[in-house]
């Protein structure tokens, strides 16, 4: 009797993989993909609610896989039958999924058009909890010299340093400059202050004779590009 209950149970745990198999990941839900990658459950608990529980736990304006992102260690290993060896397998999984959506993203990268930053920098920076701002300094073919962090602030704000900007572009001799920063939110519409430093920043590029090709700002899966809004003059 016990035997046969085993083996029910063991069968139950071996479902995802057996699917799989037989008809392709396309056809697992997000709790039996990670119960694939748990491997084991624990006991009175299989891995694929296991894995329902990892997709119901708090995780900010983001549910389900995208929240992931948002995990940490301690928040995983929170629910039982999850250790750390099997909390760094899922959080490598997402940093898996970063860095191939960031080298797709790389193969039409051009910094001359928005859509194309916005795409490249989107997943490495949308899922941050405070505004990052990066500043890009290009070249006279609009090639990347370097990329800056420039600031890192709280979540509703991240201080820019036009001083600071130019210092750097002066010295990497760049002949153009970019901004890209995010908004936690997940809204990308500029505030009055996005607006005032933009206009303050091309101000200066104008008297320093460096191209300021664009600011833009990212939310969650979109962007808005200040250039094309109109809001540089």
């Amino acid at each position: 009797m016990t035997e046969t209950k085993n083996n029910k149970q063991k069968g139950r745990q071996e479902l995802p993989y057996e699917r799989f198999i037989a008809c392709g990941p396309e056809s697992l839900t997000d709790a039996e993909l990670l119960a694939i990658l748990l491997r084991t459950g624990t006991r009175g608990e299989d891995t694929v609610s296991i894995g329902n529980k990892i997709l119901q736990l708090p995780q900010g304006i983001h549910k389900g896989l995208l929240g992931l992102h948002y995990l940490s260690l301690e928040d995983l290993m929170s629910i039982k039958g999850i250790g750390t060896v099997k909390a760094v397998r899922i959080k490598c999984i997402t940093e898996l999924s970063r860095r191939m959506a960031s080298l797709t993203a790389e193969k039409t990268l051009q910094f001359t058009n928005p859509a194309s930053v916005a795409a490249y920098y989107m997943e490495s920076m949308r899922h941050a909890e405070t505004e990052r701002t990066l500043l890009l300094l290009l070249n006279g073919r609009n090639h990347l010299l370097e990329e800056i962090l420039l600031s890192q602030g709280t979540v509703n704000a991240s201080l820019i340093s036009t001083r600071d900007i130019f210092r750097h572009a002066l010295r990497a001799q760049a002949v153009a400059i970019l901004l890209v920063h995010n908004h936690p939110s997940g809204n990308p519409q500029p505030s009055g202050d996005d607006i005032t430093v933009t206009r303050r920043i091309n101000e200066a590029a104008i008297l320093m004779d460096i191209s300021f090709l664009d600011h833009i700002i990212l939310g969650d899966n979109t962007y808005t590009s200040l250039r094309q809004e109109g809001l540089f003059s």
